[in-house]
Formats: structure tokens, C-alpha cells, sequence
């Protein structure tokens, strides 16, 4: 019998994602899919692979027979939730930061780690953070053949990893200012929003205008000058490439883009590296596109990659004054690769343990 997946938030962002993946995919392993959401959004109908299912409300029983079941909610939700599942017997895949740092689960990209879904006492396997994840396609293949050493990065993130408050907010935010003469003295665009209503005390951007403008604080603010998004590049880069000791630093800047989320990436290795040579490990990873001629103005940028399933890599070049050392610029679509699409090949890598 085929095995039973579940997907909990099924109505949020990526949730609609991960349904539409489900809904590409020319064959899918699952005998019944199954939609949960809150209270509040059971009973919407929502048609997968042409039939029409009816969300059902979060609850222990919800869980009851299914194999997989993908998670997309809140941290607190999840934290609740997923080992509930674990315990009626569901692998919980889980795409809220609450098990990502438990030594006890896994934390899975499956171009880089998949041997490690077999490796869950608690039931329990983590997606990485949007951000992480957008890179390590890249990274994972450059340390098989290299061995990664130190990591550098300054992250562009669009408004969407703040979830649907931030792609709201910062659409309300370009329509209040567009057709306005704005920047030529400080204030003016926070003064337009005010104007149209939107005070910055209802921002999930640190209080700060997002459109045009650019916004060096992502996730909460956790002392000593780092916010919660570089201290998840740091932490999960290293659990993932398996490196405990990786020297790792980050910045990580809010954009005004929806969706894709863009690093610069300035990495380190222990074994002598050209631009030729990674090119080779680049166009050799069925899930990375090379996108490399800056000359004649090639490269990955958010606006021709949003919407696509793979990593889109360029701009790589020889560090200047750094030996063993490259830089290059990655492009993800945060809410595919970079959350919907790796729950979903994790689950998808799950299938075959209950057929």
C-alpha cells in the first residue's frame, strides 16, 4: 500500500508552495494526501493532483495513519506538534526552526547529507533555514572535492522570508511610494509611509523602511551584534557540511525583492581551487544552474530566478589576496528550494521506507 503524507499548514505560504510542487511532479509515491491547517482554515477545499480535499483541523488524531508528514508553521507550533505526530507514528519533516539545532534530528539537504534521514531517534528530520539552504547545493559539492575551511557571507533576503506579513507589508510599502519624489533628504519615505498609514511600529523589518531601502537586521536581535539569521547560517552550515569546527561569519541585509533569496559567498579551502575547476563541480549537480559570463552581463539575479526549482550560481571568481579561496553570488527561490521543495524531496526520500 502506498504511504499516506501529511501536510500541516497547508494554507500558509509555503504551504501553497509545497501543494504546488505536489501538483508538478509528473508521478508522486503517495496513496492519500492529507491537508491540516488551524481551526480557523479548516474546511477550505483545495484541489491536489486534480481531486478536492477538504483541510482538516490540527489535532492528535489528524495524524492517525499517515507515514510522512511535512510540516510548515511556527517555531512554537512545530515545537508542539511534530513529536505528537512522531508519536502516532508519522516521520515528522519539519520546516520551522524548533529542531534544527536538536542533536537528536537531523537537519537534511538531500544533495549534501541524505544518508542522514535514517538518523532520527526523536522521528524528528529539520529543513534548514531558507538562507542556509539557498547555498548549500553549492557548498556541499565544493567541500567534497575541496574541504571548506572558512565561510564568509553577506546575504540579500527578500521580504517573503519574513513570511506573508513581510511580502504584504512590503507591497503596501511600494504602492505608498511610487510616483513620490523620495531620498532627497532623510525621513522622506518613512514620512510617505506614515502618510499612507503605515507606521513603522507595524513592520517585521527592525522598524525600518523597506522599500527603497535596505534593511542590515534579519530575524530577532540576539546580543553582541548579531540577529538570529547570521547565528543560523553559522550553526546550521556546520551541522550540515559536518565541519563542527567551520569558521563561519555572516551579515544578513533585508532587500526590497517578494521572493529569492541572493548570497555572496566568499568561501575557503584547504586544497587548491580555480574558477575552471568549480565550474566543473558546478555543471556536474543535476540541481545547479551556472549562470557565468558577467562580461556579457550573465549572472543570477532574483527577478529571472523566482519561481525556480534549482540554485543559480555566478559571478564565481578567484578571491584577490586570499589563496585556496572563491568568491561567487547564489540566487534560491526561498519559498521552493530554499523551505517547500527540500521538506518535500526530503518526504519524497522517506517514501520508498513505507511502500
Amino acid at each position: 500500500m502506498a504511504p499516506t503524507l501529511a501536510l500541516v499548514g497547508a494554507t500558509g505560504a509555503v504551504g501553497t508552495v509545497m501543494i504546488d510542487i505536489i501538483n508538478g511532479r509528473e508521478s508522486v509515491p503517495w496513496g492519500e494526501i492529507r491537508l491540516i491547517a488551524s481551526p480557523r482554515s479548516a474546511g477550505k477545499k483545495i484541489t491536489v493532483r486534480g481531486e478536492e480535499l477538504t483541510v482538516i483541523a490540527l489535532s492528535p488524531e489528524a495524524f492517525d495513519g499517515v507515514d510522512v508528514a511535512m510540516f510548515d508553521v511556527p517555531d512554537e507550533v512545530s515545537a508542539e506538534w511534530a513529536p505528537i505526530a512522531a508519536e502516532r507514528g508519522a516521520v515528522a519533516v519539519d520546516n520551522s526552526g524548533a529542531f534544527r539545532m536538536d542533536d537528536a534530528v537531523p537537519l537534511v539537504v538531500p544533495e549534501v547529507n541524505s544518508d542522514k534521514v535514517r538518523e532520527r531517534p526523536r522521528g524528528i528530520i529539520a529543513n534548514p533555514n531558507c538562507t542556509t539552504l539557498s547555498m548549500m547545493a553549492a557548498l556541499g559539492a565544493l567541500h567534497r572535492e575541496f574541504g571548506l575551511t572558512e565561510l564568509v557571507v553577506a546575504s540579500y533576503q527578500a521580504a517573503s522570508g519574513a513570511g506573508q506579513p513581510g511580502i504584504d507589508r512590503l507591497q503596501a510599502e511600494l504602492a505608498a511610494v511610487s510616483g513620490k519624489d523620495l531620498g532627497a533628504k532623510a525621513g522622506d519615505v518613512r514620512a510617505a509611509l506614515e502618510a499612507a498609514g503605515l507606521p513603522l511600529s507595524d513592520t517585521p523589518f527592525a522598524g525600518t523602511p523597506l522599500a527603497l531601502n535596505v534593511v542590515p537586521a534579519a530575524g530577532s536581535y540576539k546580543g553582541d551584534g548579531w540577529f538570529s539569521e547570521e547565528l543560523k547560517v553559522r550553526n546550521e552550515s556546520r551541522k550540515i557540511l559536518g565541519i563542527p569546527d567551520l569558521k563561519v561569519s555572516a551579515t544578513c541585509v533585508r532587500v526590497p525583492v517578494v521572493t529569492t533569496h541572493s548570497l555572496a559567498v566568499h568561501a575557503t579551502f584547504a586544497r587548491e581551487v580555480t574558477v575552471e575547476a568549480a565550474h566543473k563541480v558546478f555543471a556536474a549537480q543535476p540541481s545547479i544552474v551556472l549562470v557565468d559570463d558577467p562580461a556579457n552581463g550573465e549572472f543570477p539575479s532574483p527577478a529571472e530566478v523566482v519561481g525556480g526549482d534549482p540554485t543559480y550560481v555566478g559571478r564565481v571568481r578567484q578571491a584577490l589576496d586570499f589563496p585556496n579561496t572563491l568568491d561567487f553570488f547564489v540566487c534560491g527561490d526561498n519559498l521552493r528550494k530554499g523551505a517547500a521543495l527540500n521538506t518535500y524531496e526530503i518526504a519524497e526520500q522517506l517514501a520508498p521506507e513505507f511502500n
